[in-house]
């Protein structure tokens, strides 16, 4: 389908309604799958959909060799969709139990609920009610007759673990009156090219789709850095007033946004970019008009040609402490992709410090002061290459976000230096503080947030924290999060 008849269809479908005497919020139920979000041009506009619906709602059954990938699919969809300026509802989702045991169903509701509800999703439709396995002889169960098993209870209604977790969601929503919640402030955003949005010339999809996929990777490394960001189209002009900005594995911008970064550096942020060739082919390299003024570097590019990463493994030293990371600090990456994607940024250092070399002694991660602010500039595609890598979560680019974040003076009211696990914070309207701690660990692991001065965990029954809190396999824990002075905060009943 077109965009413009799907437009028109969606126009009949909602007036429909409207004519009809329904008032309750409507959307098109498409699953935001358009090209906005997926990358993949479906004909549906996630933009489009905006204009005319109450909501957005994803529809989001992931696929992978990476768990901790996958417990963030939904998140991240929802962030995606999240950009529009409409509510975001997690309208589909689920797991059939012929795909997963009772405990990892479990474990998968309970991540997509939570990692979710950090993203921004203000409503869940879980897929679905009930098992009905007295449709197996009719199409198209006849056919996917796994599909018979998504459901919260089986057949006979006995509940599964699935249903205990959305139970247990749903008193904790009400015990902190998420209705009066939203997100906590960040001041880090993540970049989202136009080119994973728009279908430029002498573009292709696996161009959009090789965009997603970095982002989506970087996305998961900023969130086991207990590194919130705040997603900013560049179509719709980078947002101003963050400390910290990330572009990970970049091949493709336009040419009026590096000058736009530059002027955003020069005004006191931090500016990250990771090079990239892209995936296939076509122009391989960066598209980066003033790449060695803005970066304080000499490439030493050759036409036509990429450089091929040697080694299985890439390590970054430091050559000097930056953010969290002192001098002499190790930091290992994971190699992956093709021919072309599989490639470094030969350069040589032209007003920019080298704050980090790789295991042959060539610049890998470097520092060029722009005004009150800093270009940051990776030579490797980490991001890219760790997207590709089967089970390769949590990995070091994590690390890495943690001292750029650090570098940048972002402000994070807790942290964890287990990267396993992820912490963020949600506000209520009367001021009142929830602190999330999220594992990623298959095993029960103990973790000791750091805290900014002056704050204190408290349990939401009033129970003291004494400094360390133990976390189930996958597990989520909620606290308060109060001034040391302070009384916790009221919870409802």
């Amino acid at each position: 389908s077109r965009p413009e008849t799907v437009s028109a269809w969606a126009q009949i479908i909602i007036a429909a309604v409207r004519a009809a005497g329904g008032a309750q919020p409507v959307s098109l139920g498409d699953g935001a799958w358009g090209i906005e979000v997926s990358g993949k041009d479906n004909g549906f506009s996630v933009a489009d959909s905006a204009r005319q619906c109450d909501f957005l709602g994803p529809h989001v059954y992931p696929v992978g060799s990476d768990q901790v990938r996958l417990h963030y699919a939904a998140a991240w969809a929802c962030e995606l969709a999240g950009t529009f300026g409409r509510p975001v509802v997690l309208e589909e989702f689920g797991v059939s139990s012929d795909f997963a045991s009772d405990e990892n169903a479990a474990h998968y509701y309970r991540q997509i609920l939570h990692n979710s509800l950090l993203a921004g999703a203000t409503g869940w439709i879980a897929w679905c009610n009930s098992d009905y396995d007295q449709l197996v002889d009719q199409d198209p169960y006849r056919q996917h007759p796994f599909e018979l098993h998504f459901g919260l209870t089986d057949s006979a209604g006995t509940p599964k673990p699935q249903l205990a977790e959305m139970s247990r969601f749903a008193e904790l929503l009400r015990s902190v009156d998420i209705g009066q919640c939203e997100r906590g402030e960040t001041d880090a955003a993540l970049i989202v090219p136009s080119y994973l949005d728009t279908e430029y010339p002498f573009t292709s999809e696996q161009d959009r789709v090789y965009v997603r996929e970095a982002l989506s990777q970087s996305y998961v490394a900023a969130r086991l850095a207990d590194l919130p960001v705040a997603l900013t189209r560049e179509g719709d002009g980078i947002s101003r007033g963050a400390r910290l900005y990330l572009l990970p594995s970049a091949k493709q911008l336009l040419g009026p946004t590096w000058s736009e970064l530059e002027a955003i550096a020069a005004a006191g942020a931090t500016v990250y970019v990771s090079y990239s060739p892209g995936a296939n082919g076509h122009h391989p390299g960066p598209w980066y008009p003033q790449l060695n003024a803005i970066f304080g570097v000499q490439h030493q590019l050759r036409n036509g040609m990429v450089n091929p990463i040697e080694d299985e493994k890439v390590t970054f030293v430091f050559a000097a402490g930056f953010g969290t990371l002192p001098a002499g600090a190790r930091l290992s990456f994971s190699v992956a992709g093709t021919e072309y994607g599989r490639a470094y940024l030969p350069v040589r250092p032209d007003g920019a410090e080298v704050i980090a070399v790789d295991g042959r002694g060539r610049p890998a991660l470097l520092l060029h002061q722009v005004g009150a602010g800093a270009m940051v500039l990776c030579t490797y595609p980490i991001e890219h290459m760790a997207a590709l890598s089967p089970q390769v979560n949590p990995e070091a680019t994590s690390t890495l976000y943690d001292a750029l974040a650090a570098f940048a003076g972002v402000s994070r009211p807790v942290t964890v230096d287990d990267p396993r696990i992820a912490a963020d914070v949600m506000v209520r309207a009367d001021g009142a503080r929830f602190v999330w701690l999220v594992s990623q660990a298959a095993e029960p692991v103990t973790a000791k947030p750091q805290l900014a001065a002056g704050l204190r965990l408290a349990g939401l029954d009033g129970s003291a924290v004494d400094g360390t809190v133990v976390l189930d396999p996958f597990g989520v824990s909620v606290f308060a999060l109060v001034n040391i002075d302070d009384s916790e905060p009221a919870l409802r009943e």
